[in-house]
Order: structure tokens, then C-alpha cells, then sequence
């Protein structure tokens, strides 16, 4: 095993992690200080993880928040193209069956592609996006190729990409339209 190997360092440095007490996300704090005992590092190493968390998300209702809580619960899913989650028997989800599985959490049904949520959906303004909302992405409104899920005004939870996990990403500026589900 060497350490300069992305496939060998994460699997010895989760493992290590384990041990030292961030088995469930219990105590990361020590296990990264056991890993290396300088707080600055700790510090660095956990203001790292938060970028590609969901973090703190305070959504407008609680329908909002049931299908966040649920899109984030799948991060480190694989990217599966037609998936729709382990629930379903898939492996992982595309990007609108993420949207499609969190929304049912939630107890609202959404259509199944990106572009039949997004013609479906009661559009909002980009520049009036809650948590919660579905932001979209594609050529034009008559084409939308990808949704993700809005946790602040410039991050979303999708299902980006064959070869991506479900994972956090900033939204950036090419958001063609936008969408808030309700019940």
C-alpha cells in the first residue's frame, strides 16, 4: 500500500479513522486530532468535510426539509441513469429520481424525468430560490437535461453525472428555471 495511492491512502485513512472513534460520525473531532494532534489541522480537515456536506439546512416547511433530509441521506450514492434508489432495487439514483425519491419522502409525488418536473412544477425566479426548491438545467426550458435539489443560495444535492456520487455541487449560473413542489 502506498500513501501517494488516492485507492490505498482513503481506504487506511477511513479505517484509521474508525478505530481512533468516527465510527457513525461519533467523535471526528478526536479521531482526526489521534490522526494528527495539531487543532489547526483538525480545524482544516473539518471546514473541508463541511463543503461537501449538506450542513445546517433550515428549510421553509417542513415538506421542504423532509425531502432534504432525505436527498442528503443519500450522499455517496453511485450515479445509476434511470435510477431511483435502493428502495426501488437500484443501486443509486440519476438526477430526478434523487428529486422523485425525496419529494415522496416528503409525501408529494413528482414525475419522473427532469423535464416533466420541471413542466410540472410551480416556477419561481433563480434569484427567489428557497431550500427546497428544484433548480433545472439544459439548453432552454424545452430542454432540461438535469434538477438538483436548492440547500442555500448557491448549493444544490444532486446526482450529477455517471461516474459522480450523489454529492453537494454549487449551482453556478446556467440554471435555466426553477420550481418550488408543494403539497
Amino acid at each position: 500500500p502506498s500513501r501517494y495511492n488516492p485507492h490505498d491512502a482513503i481506504y487506511a485513512a477511513a479505517a484509521y479513522l474508525c478505530d481512533s472513534g468516527a465510527r457513525d460520525g461519533r467523535d471526528l473531532h478526536a479521531a482526526i486530532f489521534a490522526y494528527n494532534h495539531a487543532e489547526w489541522y483538525v480545524r482544516k480537515v473539518l471546514d473541508q468535510a463541511e463543503k461537501y456536506s449538506c450542513g445546517a439546512v433550515q428549510a421553509p416547511n417542513h415538506v421542504a426539509q423532509a425531502a432534504i433530509t432525505f436527498a442528503c441521506n443519500q450522499l455517496g450514492l453511485p450515479y445509476v441513469w434511470g435510477g431511483n434508489g435502493p428502495d426501488s432495487g437500484d443501486r443509486g439514483f440519476d438526477c430526478s429520481g434523487l428529486t422523485k425519491a425525496a419529494y415522496a419522502a416528503a409525501g408529494i409525488d413528482l414525475p419522473r424525468t427532469a423535464q416533466t418536473q420541471y413542466s410540472a412544477g410551480r416556477r419561481v425566479s433563480v434569484d427567489e430560490l428557497l431550500p427546497g426548491d428544484l433548480v433545472f438545467f439544459g439548453t432552454s426550458a424545452g430542454r432540461i437535461t438535469h434538477v438538483g435539489l436548492v440547500l442555500s443560495r448557491t448549493t444544490m444535492v444532486n446526482a450529477p453525472d455517471l461516474g459522480l456520487p450523489v454529492r453537494v455541487d454549487q449551482m453556478g449560473s446556467r440554471a435555466v428555471g426553477a420550481s418550488r413542489p408543494s403539497g
